[in-house]
């Protein structure tokens, strides 16, 4: 088999810092296995133009914009117009260009025509429900829904990391016939290397107060479609003397003044914000050390942070809906936003042991979510194209 080259756009770029997609790239280039795939991984950049080596990977910056939300689509349109040329600068054959999330709508058609001509194959990764995210105002929230629709058309194949949303693809874009396939996220699946004594565990628990199996976790961006709000009401509600360890993004903005006024947490000792953590080795022994991990995720495809609870957390209590399901499967306890479900589900943890839930968990993640399967599934689609 002959060099394949592989543009990916849409990530933030490579090293990881943090971010789903941004993982993914990390993972995929970091695992790979076929050496006659070449990557190339646009990384958006406060320097000049400029290229780079990470994981053998050919990494070009773009310039940042200061344009607020459009920083993202010309990001994108930027690193798109770079791969076109260069591609057809170098006469690459039979190129795969795929684009993470659905931003640049409105503007694919027109680069489809180039990328016909180049023989270049188009792929896209739908992300989540974008537009039915809480931060977007209503016309954003319309060109978001827009730009899905014109980023479903033009795609050679869309590759789906939720069955969810493969099916929503299909039934709600029937007219395009889209070709999709289901690949998921992955996890690491390998231990922390922190013993629980290690100085820096024993320094973080200190620090926020908080004692090895004693605490609930939640990891996840602090935005309304998180369910924050029923979490911390529900817990309050129970009569758990553990903690509720929040590992988030948070700043004293107008959601959290909302969620303080609504729910009064900052009344509550148990309620614990303790801002982010990006040693990766720390917040896998937090992950191993919760009691159990809250996921009220409710807008997406498959989850990161559910992935990776999923397979270093000993209870998973999971927001039932179809993203959450169908990952977590029998691994888990789901629970609704109806009041006291929630509350009645903590208090019914505390008082039975469900070892073999966390187990069934770890077994499936590893069966279906390792890298090294997500990958290979990877590499097989850019090999044997469409």
């Amino acid at each position: 088999m002959k060099e394949k080259h592989i543009y990916i756009i849409g990530s933030k770029g490579i090293p990881a810092k943090y971010g789903g997609f941004e993982t993914f790239v990390e993972e995929l280039t970091a695992h790979q296995s076929n050496k006659n795939l070449k990557y190339h991984v646009a990384c958006l950049s406060n320097d000049m133009q400029s290229n780079f080596i990470h994981n053998g990977v050919d990494c070009f910056n773009i310039p940042k914009k200061n344009i607020g939300p459009a920083n993202a689509i010309y990001y994108d349109l930027a690193a798109l117009k770079y791969s076109l040329k260069e591609i057809e600068d170098n006469n690459y054959k039979g190129a795969i260009i795929y684009i993470l999330a659905c931003r640049i709508g409105p503007f694919i058609g027109h680069y489809k025509k180039q990328m016909k001509k180049l023989g270049i194959t188009l792929m896209v990764n739908p992300d989540g429900h974008e537009w039915l995210r809480a931060k977007w105002s209503a016309p954003v929230k319309k060109y978001w829904k827009i730009s899905e629709r014109y980023m479903v058309k033009h795609a050679d194949l869309l590759i789906c990391d939720s069955k969810n949303i493969e099916s929503y693809i299909q039934e709600s874009y029937a007219k395009y016939a889209p070709k999709t396939t289901y690949i998921a996220y992955g996890a690491d699946l390998t231990p922390s290397k922190l013993a629980d004594d290690d100085e820096k565990v024993l320094n973080w628990y200190a620090d926020k107060r908080v004692k090895a199996n004693e605490y609930y976790l939640v990891v996840g961006r602090f935005v309304p479609e998180n369910n924050y709000e029923t979490m911390l009401r529900e817990f309050m509600a129970s009569s758990s003397t553990k903690d509720f360890v929040l590992i988030t993004n948070v700043e004293k903005n107008k959601f959290y003044e909302e969620l303080r006024q609504k729910t009064h947490f900052d009344e509550d000792k148990r309620i614990k914000f303790v801002g982010t953590v990006y040693d990766k080795e720390l917040i896998k022994k937090i992950r191993e050390n919760a009691f159990a991990y809250l996921h009220g995720h409710e807008v997406g495809g498959t989850n990161p942070s559910l992935v990776e609870a999923l397979g270093s957390s000993k209870l998973n209590l999971l927001l039932d809906v179809g993203f959450n399901h169908e990952v977590g499967e029998d691994g888990a306890l789901y629970w609704s936003k109806k009041a006291e479900n929630l509350a009645g589900l903590i208090q019914k943890v505390e008082h039975g042991d469900f070892t073999d839930l966390g187990n069934k968990a770890k077994e499936r993640v590893k069966r279906y979510f390792s890298w090294e399967y997500i990958v290979h599934e990877y590499e097989d689609n850019f090999v044997n194209g469409i």
